[in-house]
């Protein structure tokens, strides 16, 4: 039963994600044409920092939800799910609005002295009425992927993302051509306006799911305490990561001035690789990324249960699925890489880059896979820290090798850092696997 729901979870989480990125990819397509590279530069800027107060505003709650839900689960205690819920919402609320304070109170001296670049500010204002949505909507998706019913934030997810096509297609009406402070602020309006719906959604949702599913109240045991046992270590975690990746991101486009770009220049080189090229690279990755999600719960449960034998299978399972379709799909971006970058963003440079890039697809789509692994493991901290370690080491390149060898460097940190993180992701899962028991032969 338990496999056949896992199939079905990932059948729907894939076909709904490749919609989604195929929305996605011709939303950036229409968007790069609408705002230009130097303009997509700029939105990536501000989604650096958003990504930091996200990560805050979330502060590890949508795992910390997905965990405890699937322990009660597992210990078959249905009636402690809606105590856990509470407690999950309003950990949520509280880092969301703290979070959205934070944003709308700096916002002009992170945009001035942080990124350097003042037509940021009224984006990252507007960003922050974001905060509380992402916060909640993750506590409510983490419930629905540990409960197996996940084509509620799916639906929700999807429809979130058209209305936000629509909204910022809508916003960037009244922006002028070329003004890519106006455009950026379109852009964020639109999606802010997307996240505030979507919440909308996920509330009415989970209300009617738990309900039906989980009318009956009931008390788990130290529920806040295992609840902050999972979320805060893994926030603390998330915090240090996000902010080093924010830090390196911000001082890539510096990096290049100093190399000799201008700064539109370099937010344009900066937009092809980030925001051009990458959406390319990790768009077939949905398929392992929600597997990497769907068997978080699954392993979790086979943990309580104390069942080795079907972690054992499950991670096998997983990594071979992952090493196997990563493979093709690095062989074909090598081989198709500039007729894709032509056809998508008539863009020989792109191209260029995608085909430089090609070569480390089965790196990061088979450690996106480890990840999901140790996270459904209870090894999330470790997965965090090791995390933390990776983004320390692009700060450092980023900050001695950008100025001196521009976008050439940028590229040679990707594989360093990538290669770096599996490494030390791959080790840490076959520590924790439990090892085959051994079968002792009678004496003869």
């Amino acid at each position: 039963m338990q496999r056949r729901r896992l199939a079905y979870n990932t059948a729907l989480l894939t076909a709904s994600s490749l919609l989604m990125n195929l929305i996605g990819m011709a939303f950036q397509v229409w968007l790069v044409g609408r705002i230009g590279s130097a303009g997509i530069g700029l939105y990536q800027l501000v989604l650096s920092v958003t990504n930091l107060c996200a990560t805050f505003a979330i502060s590890g709650i949508r795992f910390a939800a997905t965990r405890l839900v699937s322990e009660e689960l597992g210990l078959e205690n249905t009636g402690g799910i809606r105590s856990a819920m509470g407690r999950c919402l309003g950990y949520g609320l509280f880092f969301g609005l703290a979070a959205a304070l934070i944003l709308r109170s700096l916002a002009e001296p992170i945009g001035f002295l942080w990124i350097g670049d003042a037509r940021t500010v009224r984006s990252l204002r507007l960003a922050a009425w974001s905060m509380p949505c992402v916060s909640l909507c993750a506590a409510i998706s983490g419930y629905f992927t540990a409960c197996g019913r996940v084509w509620k934030p799916t639906l929700i997810h999807l429809i979130e993302q058209l209305a936000g096509i629509a909204l910022v297609a809508f916003f960037l009406q009244s922006a002028p051509a070329g003004d890519i402070e106006k455009s950026c602020a379109a852009v964020t309006l639109g999606r802010m306006t997307a996240d505030v719906l979507s919440l909308i959604l996920m509330l009415a949702a989970f209300a009617m799911d738990r309900r039906g599913h989980y009318g009956q109240a009931g008390q788990g045991k130290q529920l806040t305490v295992r609840m902050l046992r999972i979320a805060v270590p893994l926030a603390v975690s998330a915090y240090a990561r996000s902010a080093l990746s924010t830090l390196q991101h911000l001082l890539v486009p510096r990096g290049l001035k100093k190399a000799g770009y201008s700064a539109n220049s370099a937010l344009s080189g900066y937009g092809t690789i980030q925001g051009m090229v990458l959406p390319i690279l990790f768009f077939p990755s949905c398929i392992l990324a929600a597997l990497s999600e769907l068997i978080v719960p699954e392993l979790t449960a086979a943990q309580v249960q104390g069942d080795s034998g079907e972690i054992r299978r499950a991670t096998r399972e997983m990594i071979t699925l992952s090493a196997l379709f990563s493979g093709a799909v690095a062989l074909f971006l090598f081989l198709f890489s500039e007729q894709l970058a032509m056809v998508i963003y008539a863009s020989r440079e792109a191209g260029r880059y995608l085909r430089l890039l090609a070569p480390l697809v089965p790196v990061m789509y088979t450690d996106m896979t480890v990840d999901g692994c140790l996270k459904g493991l209870g090894q999330q901290v470790w997965s965090m820290g090791i995390n933390i370690l990776d983004s320390l080491l692009g700060l450092l390149l980023v900050w001695w090798l950008l100025p001196r060898y521009a976008l050439t460097a940028y590229l040679a940190i990707i594989y360093v850092t990538e290669l770096f993180n599996f490494a030390l992701s791959a080790w840490r899962l076959q520590r924790v696997i439990p090892a085959r028991p051994e079968v002792r032969r009678p004496d003869a």
